[in-house]
């Protein structure tokens, strides 16, 4: 039946499935085929292409495909390298709208012309292209930077952070050939700020050229205030002034600010902020260590139509700054990681319903907040269950078997969650039974409709007390990373996520091979696997656990029994495997890894050893 619909409705329907499944259906046959690829183009996935001559031919029939998003791996100075640019122009150039360098080291010249046979870019990211910056002379010639400007005209968005070598002759020379540019990331890139400069009292020719100055930054925002609208100055030490000068120009409405570790910006400064651009609906300001409570409090005043905040790692934030989050009824995504101070009282109160409507939050990152307790998780759960699809808790290790009964009660909607290193999990909290008597008894008061015994056997009841983790069936990643009093009791009973992508199940002691073959039965559609330190697994468990046909990512680090014998069945059963991690096994020498690679040439293969007392990494 599936072959006689229209090729427009066979794609429409594949558009709605995963990435890797659209690539499984892809293989049906020739009209599947030709959906998958239409349903890829429509999503704009980036294909990363490997520069070398075995990537010609690919090239060639991406360009058949019209692709317009690419990455280019390992670009250098190299006639190879040439090559494969001057195919990406010729084949790729006229459809490329979205176009990545990262990290490489391409010529002046084989850039520019890679530029010139593009002229449909919309987003270029040169971050960490230092060769291209190092000289100081990238588009000096006027014909050149005439030709350039050209074909970068309709060019949105340009990413040039981690540049060390970036100057202000540089990057005038660069920005003024995109008159378009609606977004910038100049990320750990170094700004230089002198007397005067955060209110722009001098121009940039007064200073340096060999820097990146702030004034010269300035300059260009007020330049092209009207259609700015995201900026990126994570990691450049921008000042409490410089920031203050940088809300006020005029005209300028940003939409995305970035500020992710400027160690300098004051609290006063990100208040005065959210009172000059009010229309922001993402912001960073995580790794800002010297924000107090005061920061967050003009943020909830300030900033009504927020939707993204980050607050990782704000060590002096406290449970009071938190009530400022009831005002942001627009919030979608919460980051407080490391906030070590808070306790979620306040927070669970603030991202309470309102007016009886639950909020629209989906994503809620509160990893290593080492006070938070589960009478916070309990009482914030019933407002988030409707819309909550990633909940991060790694390391909150105050919480115990009864937040993540809670958990598999209301938010049966999660598609990620994270608990690792929260090592007071045991095997009847994952199975939803009732709890032993070896485990404290004192608990806090839950919400309506999830009860716990007060008291129960010597051991886990056999009847279930609350939701097993088998209630979150549209979970696509799951992380149990140093649960350590986990076991295969539980384990190879809840692990059975059709959809999971990811799953990490490392530093876990008691996982043995029966819980290996329940991962590989249950969890078919795994595409991450990270099992170090499993000390117990075998070349039996893998010899058991059949194939594994989507994994691409395996991590074995430091599991000591396993020998040759693994990587033979690995070898044979996954064949889609890209990396491998067999660091620290002390039965997999590298000769094994050699035959190995030999077989699964794509594969890159991790070992480390100890050699005179150094431990070795060797990345084959």
């Amino acid at each position: 039946m599936a072959e006689s619909l229209p090729l427009e409705m066979l794609t429409y329907i594949l558009s709605f499935l995963p990435l890797s499944d659209q690539k499984e259906a892809s293989l049906v046959n020739r009209t599947w085929y030709c959906a998958a690829q239409n349903a890829l183009r429509e999503i704009n996935v980036r294909y990363n292409i490997p520069v070398s001559p075995a990537s010609l031919p690919a090239i060639k029939r991406l360009g058949l495909r019209a692709i317009s998003c690419i990455g280019l791996i390992n670009l250098d100075a190299s006639p190879a390298s040439q090559q494969v640019l001057q195919s990406v122009a010729h084949y790729l150039g006229p459809h490329l709208q979205s176009l990545c360098l990262g990290g490489g080291s391409p010529t002046e010249a084989s850039f520019v012309a890679l530029i010139l046979g593009c002229p449909a870019l919309r987003i270029l990211d040169l971050s960490g292209c230092n060769s291209l910056f190092t000289s100081g002379t990238l588009l000096a010639q006027p014909e050149t930077a005439q030709s350039v400007r050209k074909a970068l005209s309709g060019l949105r968005e340009l990413h040039l952070a981690g540049l060390r070598d970036l100057a202000d002759p540089s990057f005038n020379q660069l920005s003024s050939c995109a008159p378009s540019l609606e977004r910038l990331s100049l990320a750990y890139c170094h700004l230089t700020f002198e007397p005067g400069l955060a209110r722009g009292s001098a121009g940039s020719q007064d200073y340096p050229p060999s820097k990146l100055s702030f004034s010269n930054l300035l300059r260009f925002v007020r330049e092209r205030a009207s259609r700015l609208r995201a900026l990126d100055l994570g990691g450049t030490g921008l000042q409490a002034e410089a920031l203050k000068a940088l809300g006020q120009v005029a005209g300028l409405q940003l939409q995305e600010l970035s500020l992710h570790s400027c160690r300098d910006l004051s609290t006063e400064a990100v208040a005065t902020l959210c009172r000059q651009q009010p229309g922001l609906t993402s912001l960073d300001l995580s790794g800002c260590s010297e924000l107090t409570d005061g920061a967050l409090l003009a943020v909830g005043r300030g900033l009504r139509h927020l939707q993204r905040l980050c607050l990782g790692k704000l060590q002096r934030l406290t449970d009071a700054g938190c009530t400022a989050l009831g005002g942001l009824q627009h919030l979608r995504s919460l980051d407080m990681a490391g906030c070590c101070l808070v306790s979620g009282r306040e927070l669970a109160q603030a991202l309470g319903p309102v007016h009886g409507v639950p909020r629209p939050l989906a994503s809620l990152m509160l990893a290593y907040c080492s006070s938070l307790k589960d009478a916070s998780v309990f009482s914030m759960i019933p407002g988030l269950s409707p819309s909550l699809r990633v909940l991060d808790l790694s390391s909150c290790v105050s919480l115990t078997n009864q937040t993540v009964q809670a958990i598999c009660t209301c938010l049966t909607h999660l598609s990620v969650l994270r608990l690792a290193w929260c090592k007071e999990l045991r095997d009847w909290g994952l199975l939803g039974l009732g709890e032993s008597s070896e485990e404290p008894t004192h608990k806090p008061q839950l919400f309506p409709g999830l009860d716990f015994p007060d008291s129960g056997p010597q051991e886990p009841s056999l009847e279930p007390q609350g939701a097993s983790l088998l209630s979150l069936q549209a979970l696509q990643e799951l992380d149990l990373t140093a649960c350590s009093k986990l076991t295969d009791a539980s384990l190879a009973k809840v692990l059975q996520f059709p959809q999971l992508r990811q799953l990490s199940l490392s530093l876990l002691p008691a996982l043995t091979d029966l819980g290996l073959v329940a991962v590989a039965r249950g969890c078919p559609s795994l595409e991450h696997l990270a099992l170090s330190h499993c000390g117990r697994l075998s070349d039996e468990g893998w010899a058991q656990a059949g194939s594994w046909p989507r994994l691409q990512h395996l991590n074995l680090s430091s599991c000591s029994q396993l020998t040759e014998q693994a990587l033979d069945i690995i070898g044979q059963e996954c064949k889609q495997l890209r990396v491998l991690d067999v660091a620290m096994c002390p039965s997999i020498d590298m000769a094994a890894i050699r035959r190995f690679r030999a077989r699964l040439p794509q594969v890159t293969c991790i070992q480390s050893r100890f050699v005179g007392g150094a431990d070795l990494t060797l990345t084959l």
